[in-house]
């Protein structure tokens, strides 16, 4: 049970890897910013949790979970994949508000329905 944490936070990694391949969120969309976008928010986070650490605010807490590496003092292996987490699922969030979709009223019709009749015609 020591890698359960890490297991997890890799699968909702590939939850939003598929995700983002589905419906061009974020990498899909545009790779190139969002290779500079991923980690430039990871690293953001990362530099917050060791001023965090540093002014006592922030804490490991010890569970059977976790593996136990520490990549900085109080901050565990799994925190990197957390913040990898919480930025990809914030792009691809941003993603989906911000993608375009068709509009009805321009959309081609279907030639396989009928005609719609305009308002006031007589049928």
């Amino acid at each position: 049970m020591i890698f359960l944490y890490l297991l997890a936070l890799l699968i909702s990694l590939t939850g939003m890897v598929v995700l983002d391949r589905r419906f061009s969120l974020f990498f899909w969309r545009d790779v190139r910013r969002a290779r500079i976008v991923l980690p430039v928010g990871v690293l953001f986070f990362l530099v917050w949790d060791l001023f965090g650490v540093g002014l006592g605010i922030f804490f490991r807490g010890e569970t059977e979970f976790m593996t136990g590496l520490l990549v900085a003092p109080e901050v565990p292996l799994e925190e990197v994949f957390f913040l990898t987490l919480l930025c990809y699922l914030t792009m691809n969030v941003y993603g989906a508000l911000t993608r375009e979709r068709p509009n009805a009223a321009t959309a081609p019709a279907d030639p396989s329905q009928p005609a719609a009749t305009t308002e006031g015609s007589a049928a």
